[in-house]
């Protein structure tokens, strides 16, 4: 199963999600392995509002996967089936409250996620404004707790938040308008008992062994070091 297909629609990203289970958005230290490498330029990004930027909402809802900054702190999707192994493996086995009762997590992470998992799903905006983070934009400043992007892209890379919709404001005449704000949830909210059932019935090890299978199935000519450290 090499790494080897091509998104000119959003049903490509729908179909290449399903089959590949893994696909960053840009492009990773493995050659060849991000949707930034297959695609063309114009289907990246456009002017038209029709590309692989606007289908992230769309294809998260259509393939239930995973959405987060989970590999070398850039965003991908992850399957649901690949993500039940990436979750067992980064957690670690623990749930997030003991993991923070072991001393494993920070005190910023923890109320981060509790604000998360309380109010989910919730728009970035509105979770800056509910823990009273900082927030310093092009049109907009306001004062408060800085680490709102570290403590967030931690709980990513542990598996324990997903971007689980991107969501657009829209003129007086319904029209969209600039980039989707992302909607954060936590997996076993966003799927369920799928997930929750599943996700610590192996063992860590055995789930990392796992995914190294996948990888090297779509990558049979790296090195396994290689692999080794994109997974880490």
């Amino acid at each position: 199963m090499a790494y080897d297909f091509y998104v000119r629609t959003r049903q490509d990203l729908i179909q290449a999600v399903e089959e590949y289970g893994i696909i960053p958005y840009f492009a990773t230290s493995i050659p060849g392995f991000s949707l930034q490498e297959h695609c063309p330029p114009y289907v990246l990004f456009s002017d038209t509002g029709d590309d692989t930027w606007a289908w992230k909402g769309p294809v998260i809802q259509a393939t239930g996967c995973a959405y987060g900054k989970f590999f070398e702190k850039k965003s991908a999707y992850v399957s649901r089936d690949i993500f039940l192994d990436l979750a067992n493996y980064r957690r670690d086995g623990y749930d997030f409250d003991a993991r923070y009762d072991d001393g494993l997590a920070k005190f910023q992470d923890k109320q981060l996620f509790d604000l998360i998992e309380q109010n989910a799903p919730i728009l970035s905006k509105a979770l800056r404004t509910a823990g009273g983070y900082a927030y310093s934009g092009r049109w907009q400043k306001t004062e408060g707790k800085k680490g709102f992007d570290a403590s967030l892209t931690r709980l990513q890379e542990l598996c324990y938040v997903i971007t689980s919709d991107f969501v657009y404001t829209t003129d007086k005449h319904g029209n969209r308008r600039g980039w989707g704000v992302a909607q954060y949830s936590t997996p076993e909210l966003f799927m369920g008992d799928t997930f929750t059932e599943r996700v610590y019935q192996r063992q860590p090890k055995e789930s990392y062994a796992r995914l190294m299978e996948h990888l090297r199935k779509l990558f049979p000519g790296t090195e396994v070091k290689v692999l080794k450290r994109f997974l880490r």
